[in-house]
């Protein structure tokens, strides 16, 4: 299963698999989801290499799971100041914590940063940070990581319920924008996500080259905002190991943890 950046791609798409004779299903998030997904399409592996020779864009390729959800048939609320605007899922993959789930990377049409402190006043238990402004919460088992153009996600059940979950952001950034002028702003750091969550995106070696015993003992300095995440290098320095680099990047940017020396993008990436 994959999705695309936009209809105009899952348009063509779709007519080039028709045109090619490769059978293929949608996933549609209309209506109820149609402010924060694209159609979706589950096909057999032969779809695969039709899309990459036309050059379409893709998210990224998947186990399909058949929704444990349906679509709501309502049309979602509409925003006079709709300051997250549309968005679409740009990765989607296996989640690097467990891999029966998904993680994506979604872009945002507007800038949902400006929101940040406010929504850090009304949630004890989310992660707020400041360089650069980030809010992590969860939402029951998933991750949630907000930042000015883009909401990682970590462990959705698959892709309807990825999409449920990228409305109810939408919802909640924009619910709490209108409720603005009641609110406190709060601009220090809160909670941290557990240390347990660092550690499932840690090699699980212990090979003590960040100067620990074991990788738990670094997840911990690491939740107690020591050090920097750069200091894994199996994760750095590993092709093996590649795949952490980003999921650990994130989760430590949602504790003001920068990447350090010997990296080359301090930015966070996927959970």
């Amino acid at each position: 299963m994959t999705t695309f950046a936009n209809r105009k791609v899952y348009g063509s798409a779709v007519e080039v698999l028709r045109a090619r004779g490769v059978r293929f299903e949608v996933i549609s998030p209309d209506p109820g989801y149609a402010q924060v997904g694209v159609p979706a399409l589950a096909a057999k592996a032969d779809a695969a290499p039709v899309l990459s020779e036309v050059g379409a864009f893709v998210s990224g390729w998947v186990d399909y799971r058949a929704p444990a959800r349906t679509v709501p048939a309502a049309t979602p609320p509409a925003y006079a100041e709709d300051i997250m605007g549309e968005c679409a899922i740009m990765v989607l993959a296996p989640c690097v914590a467990d891999a029966a789930r998904l993680r994506l990377i979604a872009h945002t049409a507007g800038d949902i940063s400006r929101v940040f402190p406010y929504l850090n006043a009304e949630m004890p238990a989310g992660s707020y940070g400041r360089e650069p402004e980030t809010l992590t919460y969860q939402d029951a088992y998933r991750m949630i990581s907000l930042y000015a153009h883009r909401i990682t996600i970590a462990k959705t059940d698959d892709i309807v319920d990825s999409w449920r979950v990228l409305e109810s952001v939408r919802r909640l950034v924009n619910e709490t924008w209108l409720r603005r002028g009641s609110i406190e702003p709060m601009y220090e750091r809160r909670s941290r996500p557990p240390a347990l969550e660092i550690y499932k995106r840690l090699p699980g070696t212990s090979c003590r080259r960040c100067g620990e015993k074991a990788c738990l003992a670094f997840a911990c300095r690491l939740w107690r905002g020591e050090g920097s995440p750069s200091e894994c290098r199996p994760v750095f320095d590993d092709p093996a190991y590649a795949h952490l680099r980003e999921p650990l990047l994130q989760i430590c940017s949602g504790l003001g943890l920068a990447a350090g020396e010997g990296t080359d993008d301090g930015e966070a990436g996927a959970p």
